[in-house]
C-alpha cells in the first residue's frame, strides 16, 4: 500500500515505523529536514521537508498515486485541512487525521466528505486514557482489549503462585475451572513466546498470558490467574497536562485523586478545570519528600503521565519505593517501554502504540473489524469478518483445525450473529453469540473471527485466509 504520512513527531515516527516493516510505500512529509534524514537513515522510506498544507509538497511526496493520507500534525487545523486537499485534490481513498480537539469526532458531520473529509479520526491522548480506565476497571491485568462491539475481550495478565491455574498444564483448565470457558492463545516467559502452546504446557509463575474470553468473564478469568487485587479508590497522578487532564475528569466521583504539577499556572489552570475533591498540588513528582508527605504509601495506582520519559521512570520507580500498590509509566521510546516492563514499573504505556491498531485495521487486507498491537508492535490480534463460502474463502465452511493457519498463530474465539445471512449488520434486534474456539469449532460465513498473531510477519498469511475470491481451487 502507498501511504503518505504528514508530520514526523512522536505518532509520525511509529507510525512509520510500524508500516515500513510490513513493506508498504511510506513517504513522510515535515517541516525538519534533519528530523527526515534520521527517519530516512534508520527506515525504508522517502521524507519531503515542506508545510504538507501546500499541494506542491503534496505532490512532490507522491499524493496523486497514495492509497492513505495519515495526517498527524501537531496541529488540529493542519490535519484536518491536509486531508480536504488530499480528497478534493487528488482522490486519495482513504484520509484518517490525528485530532486533539473533542468537538471533531467520528461520526461527525464536519468530518463528511462536504465537510474535512476524513474517514476517521485519531486522538492518542483520548486512546491512552480509555487504556488507563480499562487497567483500573481490571486492576490485576496488564492489557485489556475488546473486540466484536465489547461482546470479546483479549486480556494479558501476570500469572502469580497461588492462582488455580498456575504450575498446571492447559489440559487441566475444564477441570480446575469448570464452566469459564476461555482460550489461553499464548504465553510469554521472560520475554520470549512460548513455542507450539498444547495440552502439556504448563503456566509458570511470573509468565504473561494472553487469554480470550466472553467479556462478562473477564474477571473469573483473572481470578484464575492470579489473587484477585483489591478495587483502584486512591489515586496518584504525576503529570497534569493532556492525559493527566483527561483522566482525572473521567474518574471524578469514583476515586480520590490527587494531580502533581511541577508547573504553576497548569495548576492554576487545572484546579479551574477539575472539580474540588480533585487536589491538584504545585511539585515535581521526582520529588522524594514530596511523595512522602502526599501519603504515596496509601495509593492503589500512581501513574506518572508527563512528557519526559525519564521523569516518568524515576517517580514511578520513587513511588514503588515508597509503598505504593501499583505504578504505570507513560513512556514514548520504545527502547525504554521494553527495557521497564514487568520490573518495579507495573506497566509500561507507549501512546503511539495505543493508536496504532485504529490505523492497521485501514492497511489490512481482507474484511478486517479491529487490530490491536501487543507487546510493544511485536505481536497483533485482529478481528476479521469471514466473507463467501467454502469455495471462496479459504477461512468459511471449516473446523479450525482443517485452517491453515501459520505456526504459533490461533484463532482464539469466534462471534456469530453480528451480521445477517446477507452480510448486513444484525442489528439491536440481534442475539450474538460468542464461540470459545476449540479445534473442532466449525467457521460459518459471517462469523467474526479474532486471531492471535504471535508475530508479525504472519499477518499477511492470516490476512489471505479471510480473502475472498472467484475460487481458490
Amino acid at each position: 500500500m502507498n501511504i503518505v504520512i504528514l508530520g514526523a513527531g512522536r505518532v509520525g515516527e511509529s507510525v512509520a515505523q510500524s508500516l515500513v516493516s510490513e513493506r508498504n510505500d511510506i513517504t513522510i512529509i515535515d517541516t525538519d529536514p534533519a528530523r527526515l534524514k534520521n527517519l530516512q537513515e534508520r527506515m525504508d522510506l522517502r521524507g519531503v521537508a515542506g508545510n504538507g498544507i501546500e499541494p506542491s509538497i503534496l505532490q512532490a511526496a507522491g499524493i496523486e498515486d497514495a492509497d492513505m493520507l495519515i495526517a498527524c500534525a501537531p496541529m488540529d487545523e493542519t490535519n484536518l485541512v491536509v486531508c480536504k486537499l488530499a480528497r478534493e485534490i487528488f482522490n486519495v481513498p482513504t484520509t484518517i487525521a490525528r485530532v486533539r480537539s473533542p468537538e471533531f469526532q467520528n461520526g461527525s458531520e464536519l468530518l463528511e466528505k462536504s465537510g474535512f473529509a476524513v474517514d476517521h479520526v485519531i486522538c492518542p491522548e483520548q486512546s491512552v486514557t480509555a487504556y488507563i480506565r480499562k487497567l483500573i476497571e481490571y486492576p490485576e491485568a496488564l492489557q485489556v482489549l475488546e473486540f466484536a462491539d465489547g461482546l470479546v475481550s483479549l486480556i494479558a495478565v501476570r500469572a502469580v503462585a497461588g492462582g488455580p491455574l498456575v504450575q498446571h498444564s492447559l489440559a487441566e483448565i475444564p477441570l480446575l475451572v469448570p464452566g469459564l470457558d476461555m482460550r489461553i492463545v499464548a504465553i510469554y516467559r521472560q520475554d520470549r513466546v512460548v513455542p507450539d502452546l498444547d495440552g502439556a504446557t504448563r503456566v509458570e509463575p511470573g509468565d504473561e498470558v494472553f487469554v480470550l474470553a466472553a467479556t462478562e468473564h473477564i474477571r473469573q478469568v483473572l481470578g484464575a490467574l492470579r489473587k484477585r487485587d483489591h478495587a483502584v479508590k486512591r489515586i496518584m497522578i504525576a503529570g497534569g497536562g493532556k492525559v493527566g487532564l483527561r483522566l482525572a475528569r473521567d474518574l471524578q466521583g469514583q476515586c480520590q485523586i490527587k494531580m502533581l504539577e511541577r508547573d504553576r499556572s497548569r495548576c492554576e489552570y487545572l484546579a479551574t478545570q477539575l472539580p474540588a475533591d480533585v487536589l491538584v498540588l504545585h511539585g515535581d513528582s521526582t520529588d522524594e519528600d514530596l511523595l512522602v508527605d502526599e501519603n504515596v504509601q496509601d495509593m492503589d495506582l500512581f501513574l506518572s503521565l508527563t512528557s519526559d520519559d525519564e521523569d516518568n521512570i524515576l517517580a514511578c520507580l520513587l513511588a514503588k519505593r515508597y509503598g505504593a500498590h501499583r505504578v504505570l509509566a507513560v513512556i514514548n521510546r520504545r527502547a525504554y517501554a521494553e527495557l521497564v516492563q514487568g520490573t518495579q514499573i507495573d506497566i509500561a504505556i507507549s501512546p503511539s502504540q495505543t493508536v496504532i491498531g485504529e490505523l492497521l485495521a485501514f492497511v489490512r487486507r481482507g474484511d478486517v473489524e479491529a487490530v490491536h498491537s501487543l507487546r510493544r508492535g511485536a505481536a497483533e490480534a485482529l478481528e476479521a469478518i469471514v466473507r463467501g463460502d467454502a469455495k471462496t474463502c479459504k477461512m468459511a465452511g471449516r473446523r479450525i483445525e482443517e485452517v491453515a493457519l501459520p505456526a504459533g498463530a490461533q484463532v482464539g474465539a469466534i462471534v456469530r450473529g453480528l451480521h445477517r445471512a446477507d452480510g448486513s449488520e444484525a442489528g439491536d434486534e440481534a442475539k450474538p453469540q460468542v464461540l470459545i474456539a476449540h479445534h473442532d469449532t466449525l467457521v460459518q460465513p459471517n462469523d467474526h473471527v479474532i486471531v492471535f498473531v504471535p508475530r508479525k510477519r504472519m499477518v499477511r498469511e492470516v490476512e489471505k485466509l479471510f480473502q475472498v475470491s472467484a475460487t481458490f481451487f
